[in-house]
């Protein structure tokens, strides 16, 4: 019998959270049919070089992006443990709360997914969670561009139809396009740093913030 909805799990450092993100998360709703997406600000991550800005502004500022869409919620637990921000763990606790056999949905990006091998407990994934690895249109995951073991998983687990992930809680990886947006948050701290306008780029809620607390502006 297939499982009552889907959660959609999308995790990351949001240095700060911009419309790239946003839309990811709004085309992963709709072309998968998640009941939710959950995002859930790392507080301490572990694969990438120090934020610009401490856990407390990232929060705020992804509560200000997401504010006014009922599907999208806000997972403030990362940001409150003082331990490294780890996907596994995080999945972990997730499927302890999940009601029934909830399915959970990994959110990545083809880079992000493409590195996977590298991450913590990478294999323990496919046993909490499907993964969507969004990609830009006309340019599929190629197996062959993989590392090989990520290859042989993807190639044996990957479905074409996200009715499927409603079969299983967990296990499965579809990949799907997404609408190609050059944003990206390194660029916009370069830009705020420099004295520019990140304004379009980001939700006007989250440039009013970035002003009025004076981030990533020079020391």
């Amino acid at each position: 019998m297939p499982l009552p909805d889907l959660l959609g799990v999308f995790g990351g450092t949001f240095d700060p959270v911009h419309t790239g993100h946003l839309r990811l998360a709004e085309e992963a709703r709709e072309g998968l049919g998640l009941a939710e997406v959950r995002w859930i600000p790392a507080g301490n991550p572990a694969h990438r070089d120090i934020p610009g800005v401490d856990a407390a502004h990232r929060l705020a500022m992804v509560r200000l992006a997401v504010a006014g869409n009922s599907a999208f919620t806000v997972d403030a637990s990362e940001v409150e443990s003082p331990a490294p921000s780890f996907t596994v763990p995080t999945l972990e606790r997730l499927r302890a709360e999940a009601a029934g056999e909830r399915a959970l949905v990994l959110l990545l990006g083809a880079d992000a997914f493409a590195g996977l091998p590298t991450w913590h407990r990478w294999r323990d994934l496919f046993s909490l969670a499907h993964i969507a690895v969004f990609h830009r249109p006309g340019f599929p995951i190629d197996p062959a561009s993989l590392p090989a073991v990520l290859a042989t998983e993807f190639s044996r687990r990957e479905v074409s139809d996200s009715r499927a992930l409603r079969r299983s809680p967990a296990g499965g990886v579809i990949a799907a396009p997404l609408t190609p947006l050059a944003i990206s948050a390194t660029r916009i701290r370069q830009l705020v740093s420099s004295g520019g306008s990140p304004r379009y780029l980001l939700p006007e809620a989250v440039v009013d913030y970035i002003d009025r607390h004076r981030l990533y502006r020079p020391a």
